[in-house]
């Protein structure tokens, strides 16, 4: 039961007396439930340029708007996905599609900003991700690489918006390669040396500007010593992927997609927050099937190895794992086969942190001439939902630096899925 209307749905005279009490102590429960049996990471897998919900996560096979397009069953009865995802489907019943998801926003960058931070873009303002919120309400302080890491990012990628830029994603590429500037390009005699001297520079620099600096906004010297401490973390081996069993890695797919969903479980074992991965390439208003085929076979080994293992390592139940687009394609081909923007009702996955697996939710009309699915889900209850899991109180308002009081989210949960 949602909050907000709690005490209007309640109100039905003396017959709700008996289930009151019973609500309620479930309420008190959840609320004073301890943090240690809470969701501690997120892992979002950004299917970027827009997948198509009919050759993903919502197939209508022999339907007018599948246009060949076959389904495949799954480990949940009565829950197809399209052809392509047979090793997903080994694991669905730890996840959860959501096939309802609308959006008002069908351009990409718009898009991609509503589906990072649950909230349209606003000239006034910029809203953080999900990953940069869970970093504000949820600081580790044991952890000493990035808490928000953002791996293949696109050109939009998450930002920490009026929280800071302290909260920006850490960006990263193929965890094939080294993590970038973290290894010294001089001795360590010489790198003492070379603190010494800044030391010095800055001591001096500073007599009598005390007043004038104001340490809390440039956050300089802490900077530094996060790097610094960064650069010597054992942590920093989490990011490499080339230190486990081969077997383990390839089970991923022998792609960039792959290694970056291989690191990402490893950065959750390593206490990292939130990682986001991102398989761009799903834009696909020209041969749709041959396209989304592409992308699917990228996909579909990286999702099922990503669920296993979170599953086989006991971190499930700790990890929520989100898997999606920013809008989805269109029912109808256009005249180059393709399928174009869709943010009417599109699908996404969701599994881990407490989320019930093996449910659908919502559903899309599968002759494609209602635009209006059932059930529909708004991004923004997507974001409430993971938050409410994470133990946050999505409800709450923060202050922005001009006085503005935002909520973290201003959705609501989705109840089904609980």
């Amino acid at each position: 039961m949602n909050r907000r209307n709690f005490l209007h749905t309640s109100a039905a005279g003396l017959s709700a007396f008996s289930w009151m009490t019973p609500m309620a102590d479930a309420l008190a429960l959840n609320a004073t439930q301890s943090k240690s049996t809470r969701p501690k990471s997120v892992i979002i897998l950004w299917l970027a340029g827009g997948p198509s919900q009919l050759e993903t996560f919502d197939p209508h096979p022999g339907s007018s708007i599948s246009y060949g397009t076959k389904s495949i069953p799954t480990a949940v009865k009565g829950m197809n996905l399209a052809a392509g995802l047979e090793q997903s489907a080994e694991v669905m019943n730890h996840v959860s599609l959501i096939r309802s998801v609308t959006s008002k926003e069908g351009d990409h960058e718009r898009a991609f900003y509503n589906i990072k931070t649950g909230y349209r873009p606003n000239p006034t303002v910029v809203h953080p991700s999900i990953g940069s919120i869970l970093c504000h309400q949820l600081p580790n302080p044991k952890i000493e690489i990035p808490s928000h890491i953002s791996i293949l990012p696109n050109q939009w990628p998450a930002r920490g918006g009026y929280l800071g830029a302290q909260y920006d994603a850490f960006q990263m590429g193929d965890p094939k390669q080294p993590v970038p500037d973290v290894i010294p390009h001089a001795s360590s005699q010489r790198q003492k040396q070379r603190r010494q001297g800044l030391s010095l520079i800055e001591s001096s620099f500073a007599k009598g500007r005390l007043k004038q600096l104001d340490e809390q906004k440039t956050h300089h010297l802490q900077n530094m010593a996060n790097a610094r401490k960064l650069m010597q973390s054992d942590q920093l081996k989490a990011f490499d992927v080339s230190q486990a069993p081969k077997a383990e890695r390839l089970a991923y797919g022998d792609t960039r997609f792959g290694r970056a969903c291989f690191a990402a479980l490893r950065l959750v074992e390593a206490g990292v927050r939130c990682i986001e991965v991102t398989l761009s390439g799903w834009d696909s208003h020209a041969n749709n099937h041959e396209s989304q085929g592409k992308r699917i076979q990228t996909l579909d080994p990286a999702f099922a190895a990503l669920i296993k293992d979170l599953k086989r390592r006991d971190l499930l139940d700790s990890t929520t794992v989100l898997c999606g687009g920013e809008f989805g394609r269109t029912p109808q081909l256009n005249a180059a086969e393709g399928r174009d923007h869709w943010p009417k009702g599109f699908s996404m996955a969701i599994a881990g942190g407490g989320i019930q697996g093996g449910r659908i939710i919502g559903a899309t009309d599968p002759s494609g001439e209602k635009e209006q699915p059932v059930n529909p889900v708004r991004v923004q209850d997507i974001h409430a939902t993971i938050q409410h899991q994470m133990g946050i109180d999505f409800e709450e308002e923060l202050i922005t630096p001009v006085g503005r009081p935002i909520a973290l989210s201003d959705g609501s949960l989705i109840e089904e899925l609980l």
